[in-house]
């Protein structure tokens, strides 16, 4: 008899769309002590692929496996020290200096725990550095850069006091262009944002602060993330639900939990639960989804934490695995413990009454506190710096509720030298899509001029919250913005150039005058200038999607004006994302830079770059398509109904996500993914084997017990290839050979053609060759088997393409790793 899991694989194989179902019924659970199990919900059945999620219960304690057993053991008589009260308001935010707040508990010297935004800056401080953004860093393809970018802006955070980073963001993972945050997460592709997921956490962690992985799971847009509440004082009821994202159990596992699966594996101190639905259930009273898939099959021992107001109820969310809500006690009666939270009060009665077991909120205090003391954070740690609370977007100091008491220097300057890494990243993380008639790099052009609203200062005050029409958009909007010190702008860095060069500089950047009067009047340089740098940007932002992927305030006119006028135009984009270029074809747009969100040193970095101080190496963490109509996987901006549970969104494209949608359906792309120029060229040949694949390698990988990660069997090297890479050019520079996986025709339908499945960044001097090396782990070179539950190898020939994009493949390898 099949097991539930395999009935449900079985099922979701097998079946066809139909209605969906509403949030999971409620089921028996397992008395505390009793194993972990998988229930059926009652009076339900499955009839949907996806768009039902069965509950799991209970939710299992944490053991402190993979390296936390002994912070384990002070966490836990450190909360048998607690009463009732004080348990429950650790799971409890409240309004404070910080986004989020866990309150202090004086008798015990515990001063609290500070939860701070954000991913590309400590969001919530002055005298702090703004790093290039997350899909910067990912477009570097550097591991190394990824760590000393999590590690100083860890720095950063602990200096100011926060005991927890709110990121990284493994989702949204970039399903679709559109979506608003995909610039606060790294690349539109499992293994690469898991790569980028895990060497943040490790950066993080080894500077001494929580990371938070968020937002769990499948939260790939920002239309109705959140239900619509009736006007009603309370807003409990909802009008509309939340968005439910309806995903098949094979996606779910080989696309949008991939990177999860890194950052359980890299001990991530905690994961945000998502305001979305999953197929029918919230996120964060999603019991198959917490107790089961994060804590069950990943082996997760940190704790789950709403995002903020995702959470929508309490004993039902505690049950389904969440362990702190966020940010927890707002309430209007002017008392700590009222029912203005789900939890608070509320969980205080609930274990007082038996409805919650005292064993599960224990278990919820142990997860908060073991990572807390396995980063020894209760040593010296820095207190928080009382500057942060005025610049609180979330809970002004007029609503706290507790009497906040501060130590330690206000204002203090955290920066350090970290300008300089940031300036280093930037120039890194710069991707060169054309270079034609050597245009690049420049050679100290006497006749310059700078075009567009994105070159000069921002007019509009620090903190960008809107689409403002002037000034280099360095970073954006919602939790992940950033306070500027400081912006260095690419009409200050190229004036600085053409005072040291001697040249002529003439600036253009009103956007409107470019497209109407400007180039025609007489202040219009007499003679043809010897470059046009156009700089031109895309705003996107947290709460809000994308409506275009074309460049904002008439980008391409601006471009085609300019162009016309000047037969040497190069263009810079600063962009969340993806834009469609059809300026690409102009014989007159000789050069395209994308340099994405790059944080204080914009400026520098980029004029690093077009002077040839830095020769780019970076390379596309998505597609970039010839037409808006290219792209699949639309979001869910309408529906034509008003039932409460009429917001669905279904994942149809399954596996085709990115590139392998492209790819799967043989549509040409102006910019494929992994795709980037350099002022030099590479080659890569002999793609071949490293010893052999491991010795009686079985389709599906043994039962070993669980560690962060899931089986640790997934995480070992079972092939490894090698292949000879050179710098054919004259210049020095970084190569990023790739490899790619198509697996063999015996795996299910529905498998993208290519893959990607390592890569590297190696420094070749011109005429340099040396050798990369791919190690393949058993989960790489695996399909999730629906019906099996588990990760199989499958038989057959799998063909490996290694080479510099997803379409530049240079030399191939054929291998069969398991027998029929």
């Amino acid at each position: 008899m099949l097991s539930p899991q395999a009935l449900f694989g079985a099922l979701v194989l097998l079946s066809a769309p139909s209605a969906v179902v509403a949030d999971t019924c409620k089921a028996p659970i397992n008395h505390p002590g009793e194993p972990f199990s998988f229930v059926q919900p009652l009076n339900t059945t499955i009839l949907t692929p996806y768009g039902h999620s069965p509950p799991a219960y209970p939710s299992p304690n944490t053991t402190g496996n993979g390296g936390w057993e002994t912070a384990l053991v002070k966490a836990k008589q450190w909360v048998n020290k607690l009463t009732l009260e004080e348990k429950t308001w650790m799971a409890t935010g409240q309004p404070g200096p910080c986004v989020g707040n866990v309150l202090p508990i004086p008798r015990l010297n515990f001063s609290g725990i500070c939860l701070q935004n954000g991913p590309q800056c400590v969001q919530q401080g002055d005298y702090s550095s703004v790093f290039v953004s997350s899909v910067s860093a990912a477009a570097s393809w550097d591991r190394k850069l990824l760590y000393e970018r999590a590690y100083a802006l860890a720095e950063e955070h602990k200096a100011k006091g926060s005991h927890v980073i709110l990121g990284p963001i493994g989702g949204p993972l970039g399903r679709s262009p559109y979506d608003g945050r995909t610039w606060e997460g790294f690349a539109a592709d499992p293994y690469l944002t898991g790569v980028c997921m895990e060497e943040t956490i490790n950066g993080m962690q080894d500077a001494g602060v929580q990371a938070n992985a968020k937002h769990f799971i499948a939260n790939e847009q920002e239309t109705q993330r959140n239900p619509t509440y009736a006007p009603d004082a309370n807003a409990t009821t909802y009008i509309q639900d939340s968005v439910s994202a309806n995903i098949d159990d094979r996606t779910l596992h080989e696309i949008y939990m991939w990177p999860f699966a890194n950052a359980v594996r890299a001990r991530v101190a905690s994961a945000m639960c998502s305001y979305n639905r999953l197929n029918g259930s919230h996120s964060c009273q999603n019991s198959y989804l917490l107790n089961h898939l994060l804590k069950g099959e990943l082996g997760f021992q940190g704790y789950v934490m709403s995002d903020w107001g995702a959470t929508h109820s309490g004993v039902a969310s505690i049950e389904s695995g969440m362990d702190m809500t966020m940010p927890g006690g707002f309430t209007l009666y002017g008392e700590l413990w009222t029912e203005g939270s789900f939890f608070g009060k509320n969980l205080t009665e609930a274990v007082q009454n038996g409805t919650v077991p005292m064993s599960r909120l224990d278990d919820m205090i142990v997860r908060i506190m073991t990572p807390y003391f396995w980063l020894g954070q209760e040593k010296n740690y820095p207190s928080v710096d009382a500057s942060v609370g005025p610049l609180n977007v979330d809970s002004a100091p007029d609503t706290w509720l507790y009497d906040w008491k501060f130590t330690g220097a206000t204002n203090r300057d955290v920066r350090a030298n970290h300008s300089a890494m940031i300036r280093e990243h930037g120039g890194q993380s710069t991707v060169l899509l054309k270079n034609e008639r050597n245009a690049l790099p420049l050679r100290k052009p006497r006749n310059i001029v700078v075009a567009g609203n994105d070159a000069g200062p921002l007019t509009q005050g620090p903190d960008l919250q809107a689409d403002f029409e002037y000034g280099v958009l360095a970073g954006s909007s919602g939790s992940g913005s950033c306070r500027f010190s400081y912006l260095s702008t690419p009409l200050d860095a190229i004036n600085a150039r053409a005072r040291k060069d001697g040249s002529l500089v003439q600036s253009y950047l009103n956007n409107t005058l470019l497209t109407t009067s400007a180039l025609t009047s007489p202040l219009w340089i007499p003679q043809q200038p010897d470059v046009c740098l156009v700089f031109l940007k895309s705003f996107s932002a947290e709460g809000e999607d994308r409506t275009s992927l074309e460049l904002d305030w008439n980008g391409n006119a601006v471009v085609e004006a300019v162009a016309t006028h000047c037969n040497n135009t190069i263009v810079i984009t600063n962009s969340g994302g993806a834009n469609v270029m059809p300026f690409a074809d102009h014989p007159n747009v000789t050069a395209i830079l994308a340099q994405h969100y790059a944080g204080e040193e914009t400026g520098n970095a980029i004029a690093d770059v077009l002077y040839g101080d830095v020769n780019p190496s970076a390379k596309l963490p998505y597609v970039i398509a010839y037409n808006e109509s290219d792209y699949n996987a639309p979001l869910t901006t309408a529906v034509q109904t008003n039932g409460t549970y009429d917001w669905q969104s279904w994942f149809d494209e399954e596996l085709e996500v990115g590139y392998r949608y492209f790819d799967a359906h043989n549509i040409s792309v102006r910019y494929e993914f992994g795709f980037g120029l350099s002022y030099t060229t590479f080659d890569l040949k002999d793609l071949k084997a490293k010893g052999s694949a491991a010795a009686n390698l079985t389709a599906l990988p043994a039962k070993r017990p669980t560690e962060p990660g899931g089986n640790p069997a997934l995480w070992e090297t079972v092939y490894t290839l090698e292949a000879e890479v050179s710098n054919t050019g004259d210049v020095d520079g970084y190569a990023v050979p790739q490899l790619y996986l198509q697996f063999p025709t015996s795996t299910p339908a529905g498998t993208p053609p290519s893959q990607l499945r390592g890569f590297d960044k190696i420094w070749l001097e011109a005429g340099e060759k040396k050798t990369v090396t791919f190690d393949l782990m058993r989960r790489d070179v695996s399909y999730w088997d629906v019906v099996a539950q588990d990760w199989r190898i499958p038989a057959g020939a799998f063909t490996f393409k290694a080479g510099f994009s997803s379409r530049d493949f240079r030399a191939n390898s054929v291998a069969t790793l398991v027998k029929a």
